[in-house]
């Protein structure tokens, strides 16, 4: 069954370009010209992956994105910007996103991390076959939530892998390039700062003190590791 994506994109020529690109790997391509449309037709489409531009007419992509993520937890998004400054990387993952891509970029490249995003969506969902328990701490992986103390989280699909895999690895240290290839599916290319981003967000939903963390250790010149119960 071909997958199908989502192009949220108020410039033509742009939009025009990712969709040739898409159609020739087999995509299902829905266009849409402004986060308005984009949220409307999500809803209609129900889209494998989102592609996303920030700037746009109306609600800018950040407020689209922030949208789509509270109506749709198992959709892929990246956002796409014109400028480079990290500040505009992060409000990104802030509100939600996968991932991002700041243009002009590679179609190859973008190809490649929306597949490795759906691969990593496709394998969870064959895994999700058993409960996960570290102290006060239960993963449900059929229904795909987490709770603490009995109490669901409200955690995006990246912050529920990213608990997923720590509670796997429980008092193993991971690297940030293994929590990019096992949560995101590839290598970042030496960028790790969209694990830094999520890891401070899982934080502030399930520490009691995120400023003084005590599941989600840092190792400092490696990664972080989830604290293992005595």
């Amino acid at each position: 069954m071909e997958k199908k994506v989502l192009i949220v994109e108020d410039e033509a020529s742009i939009r025009g370009f990712i969709k040739i690109n898409f159609k020739r790997n087999n995509f299902t391509v829905i266009e849409a010209e402004s986060g308005e449309e984009g949220i409307e037709k999500a809803s209609i489409e129900k889209p494998d992956i989102v592609i996303l531009d920030v700037m746009l007419p109306g609600i800018d992509g950040f407020k689209t994105c922030e949208i789509l993520r509270k109506k749709f937890h198992d959709i892929g998004i990246i956002i796409l910007t014109a400028r480079s400054q990290d500040m505009d990387k992060i409000m990104g993952l802030e509100f939600g996103a996968d991932d991002y891509m700041v243009k002009p970029f590679n179609p190859l490249e973008l190809i490649a991390r929306v597949n490795a995003i759906l691969r990593r969506m496709d394998n969870e969902s064959k895994n999700n076959d058993n409960i996960l328990v570290s102290g006060v701490f239960k993963v449900d992986n059929l229904a795909r939530k987490v709770y603490k103390s009995d109490k669901e989280l409200d955690l995006t699909p990246k912050e529920y892998s990213l608990v997923k895999m720590f509670i796997e690895n429980s008092g193993k240290a991971l690297s940030r390039a293994e929590l990019l290839d096992q949560v995101w599916g590839y290598s970042y290319l030496g960028d790790t700062k969209i694990v830094d981003v999520n890891i401070r967000r899982l934080r502030e939903k399930i520490e009691d003190d995120s400023s003084n963390p005590k599941y989600i250790e840092t190792v400092w010149g490696i990664g972080y590791r989830w604290r293992k119960e005595q």
